[in-house]
């Protein structure tokens, strides 16, 4: 068995072996996907190949986590986190699981959202087998980041860590903040009458119209408007769009009720109440009733940048490629923050590439491998 995990030829023959085997979301794409077993298994079968000791754990069914382990000492744990889901294909106008080698580039969905991440993680515990740690790191392959993240879910409620690192792509960034999320619905009711009734007809959805106005203006000349929290690094002002929207039940009939769902993106501060408050101001506002639920949400991401984790990532990113890398936030969210709310300190760090979610995907490799480097030069300076 090779020794050198963290080899161009090593991370490339595992990075398409992952990019060849469909790990489709299957709550995305019903009719497209077997989901991640197969990636699930194939993932833990490399690692125990090469001595890691590693298992699935089942969080639905068909729908398992890989979880593995290197080093026994006492110290500190450090968590690599990374997605096996992807989102489906459609669309593509590549071969979607045949993993094209063009330059530096590796092409196929999930090459940089995120299987380039999900291999640098495994090749960096296969590398650090062997050293001598005083602590332990664990690595966290989960599943549905792309829908709701039930993986990373299952994970904390049942490991803990000192701190996770989470490799998104991030092109070589240090990601220390990012935007949270509040899903809202609002539900209108209106008197169902015939078509021909305008006297005794109210329609919900037209209540409901009312409220879309007043919910586009409140996010475009207020919202946007909100000076952002400091020191943390800026990711862009707080938003909100109408996302969903259903109602009637037939053309000639006024409708009855009238739903539509809102996803508020929310900064580092801001609460679920709170937003739930801003709604219902903004209802009031429009001269219509509404009944308003929350009911889903994320928390944002902050990481100190004088933290242990960043301060590690930060000096092993220096050692490896010979500069800091730049500190900054994102506008998306990732599953950092579900470590971070579990009270493990988390930040993302990843390679580089192009086309999450898009028609051509592909990951630079030397971004791959240069990753897997600072992973495990960050591992062995946390868990001393």
């Amino acid at each position: 068995m090779r020794s050198n995990f963290l080899s161009n030829t090593e991370v490339l023959e595992l990075l398409q072996v992952l990019v060849r085997t469909p790990s489709i979301n299957p709550t995305l794409a019903p009719d497209a996907s077997h989901g991640e077993e197969a990636l699930a298994v194939c993932a833990r079968d490399w690692l125990l190949e090469r001595g890691v000791e590693a298992w699935l754990e089942h969080v639905a069914t068909g729908r398992p986590n890989v979880v593995a382990q290197v080093g026994e000492g006492d110290g500190p744990t450090l968590i690599f986190c990374a997605h096996i889901d992807t989102v489906s294909t459609e669309g593509m106008n590549i071969p979607p699981f045949e993993p094209l080698v063009e330059g530096d580039r590796v092409y196929g969905r999930g090459s940089y959202d995120m299987k380039g991440g999900v291999a640098a993680a495994m090749v960096a515990a296969a590398a650090l087998k062997n050293q001598d740690l005083a602590g332990r790191v664990k690595l966290a392959l989960v599943v549905d980041e792309e829908h709701s993240s039930i993986g990373a879910d299952h994970f904390v409620a049942n490991h803990t860590g000192d701190a996770c690192i989470v490799t998104e792509p991030t092109e070589g960034r240090l990601i220390l903040t990012h935007k949270g999320f509040v899903w809202v619905r609002l539900t209108t009711s209106g008197t169902a009458a015939h078509g021909s009734r305008w006297d005794l007809g109210v329609s919900a959805i037209g209540k409901m119209g009312n409220i879309i106005a007043g919910l586009k203006r409140f996010d475009q000349e207020e919202l946007r408007q909100r000076p952002r929290p400091r020191p943390s690094p800026d990711v862009g002002p707080a938003s909100l769009h109408a996302a969903l929207v259903k109602g009637g039940v037939g053309i000639s009939t006024y409708a009855p009720s009238c739903e539509l769902q809102v996803e508020r993106r929310t900064l580092p501060g801001e609460t679920v109440e709170g937003v739930v408050e801003e709604l219902e101001r903004i209802v009031a506002r429009s001269g219509e009733e509404a009944r308003i639920e929350a009911f889903f949400d994320r928390q944002p991401l902050v990481c100190d940048p004088g933290s242990k984790l960043a301060s590690c990532v930060r000096d092993s990113a220096i050692a490896e490629l010979g500069e800091a890398p730049e500190e900054t936030g994102v506008a998306y969210w990732t599953d950092a923050a579900i470590f971070a709310a579990a009270g493990i300190p988390a930040l993302n760090y990843g390679p580089g590439g192009d086309g999450a979610h898009a028609a051509v995907e592909w990951v630079s490799l030397c971004s791959v491998v240069s990753t897997a480097k600072v992973l495990a030069e960050a591992a062995r300076r946390f868990c001393y």
